[in-house]
């Protein structure tokens, strides 16, 4: 029996994860920054909001497709940009791709990832879409959308949220950052994990070496390891709704800005001529004290209407959490930690497992509470007026 035998839920992957990656490495994915308030938040966000059965309602021809930018995915949920996917597994983000692509939903490379874009566009093409930190200069920004827009990418994901380095101390203590620079406990570490060294660090020294950021633009894209003027090159504390606009000109498909958490940065979004915002908080792994996701989302998505699509991360582990951020106004969700772990237990196998595990939630939970199509999943799916109404109005 495999390991992915014995995992029922994406709990369970995240266990077998941790036995199978270095602490450093786990430790980077799994947890957040500071105290780990907002990490908390977030599931709490969601556990939070109860549900009601519905009975006798025919839900027997029930279906999680729908239509996202005007095509239709299997179910509203997307892979979020996960720098750290080619760390869990030997070119991690391509096994993502792969599942995605054949779970029919939309995967998004990030900018830190280790598989180039060449690549995943040749090698798992469904729907893509590319996640863009700005850089100080901005023309190797410009640089990373052209290459994006040749290799057929169908979205822009701009990062908004990360304007400096977040505080994550545990890194540190782990002797596990990027850029990379390992210290005596991260080298115990990986000597306690031969498996992961051998299937992972191993097939990269056999090939390319070190491992690197792929998407970086030439004159950056190196080994992962400490360089000392990274921070400086890549500094996104002068990003403003000015860029947005050269980005809205230079990009011709699908623009969307991630971490917009404010009405009126939502309102600023629809001005710019953005198509889409992600309500993010990052996962929790920037600013502690953020609010947590579910919580921001019902008064932006009320607030803009039809007039964006509104999209949400941060938290999600279950198929219920997907049916409570749609009922909320969101449109799709975006996993990134869920099927990380699944990729750090079984690769390709393992991100199939962790979306065919939220997709069977979902389902059971439309069918629980009488909706046949994402269409009819709102807030009267709700326990109580009074917290349905709270919600909207919070």
């Amino acid at each position: 029996m495999s390991r992915l035998d014995d995992c029922y839920n994406v709990f369970d992957l995240r266990d077998a994860a941790k036995r199978r990656l270095p602490k450093g490495i786990f430790e980077f994915v799994d947890r957040s920054t500071e105290d780990e308030v907002a990490l908390c938040n977030n599931r709490a966000g969601f556990e939070r909001i109860k549900l009601r059965h519905r009975s006798l309602v025919d839900v027997s021809n029930r279906t999680t497709k729908t239509t996202l930018f005007g095509k239709e995915i299997s179910m509203p949920m997307a892979i979020a940009p996960t720098g750290a996917a080619g760390l869990c597994w030997h070119e991690g983000e391509l096994e993502l791709a792969k599942a995605a692509a054949k779970a029919k939903i939309p995967f998004t490379l990030a900018t830190g990832a280790m598989t180039s874009m060449e690549k995943i566009a040749k090698e798992a093409n469904f729907r893509l879409w590319f996640q863009l930190y700005v850089w100080k200069q901005r023309d190797l920004s410009y640089g990373l959308i052209e290459r994006a827009k040749n290799n057929g990418f169908e979205a822009l994901i701009v990062t908004t949220d990360t304007i400096v380095p977040p505080n994550r101390e545990y890194n540190a203590k782990n002797g596990f950052q990027i850029p990379f620079s390992p210290n005596l406990r991260f080298t115990w570490d990986i000597m306690k994990h031969p498996e992961w060294f051998a299937n992972v660090l191993v097939k990269y020294l056999a090939t390319i070496g070190m491992p690197r950021n792929e998407n970086y633009p030439e004159p950056y894209r190196r080994a992962l390891r400490t360089d000392p003027n990274m921070h400086e090159v890549m500094r996104q504390d002068n990003l403003n709704w000015d860029d947005v606009k050269i980005f809205r000109d230079k990009w011709p498909g699908v623009l969307m800005l991630k971490g917009i958490n404010r009405v009126d940065d939502a309102l600023k979004a629809i001005s710019a001529g953005v198509d889409g915002i992600i309500v993010s908080n990052h996962g929790g792994r920037n600013m502690d004290s953020a609010a947590a996701t579910i919580d921001m989302l019902p008064e932006i998505a009320q607030a803009v209407g039809d007039k964006i699509t509104v999209l949400l991360d941060s938290g999600v582990r279950r198929g219920s959490d997907v049916v409570k951020a749609l009922a909320l106004g969101a449109k799709c969700v975006l996993t990134g930690r869920a099927t990380l772990y699944g990729t750090a237990v079984g690769g390709e196998a393992g991100a199939s497992k962790a979306v065919g595990i939220i997709k069977t939630e979902m389902d059971k939970t439309m069918a629980y509470t009488g909706c046949n199509g994402v269409d009819e999943i709102s807030t009267d799916i709700f326990f109580g007026d009074s917290q349905r109404n709270s919600m909207m109005q919070a």
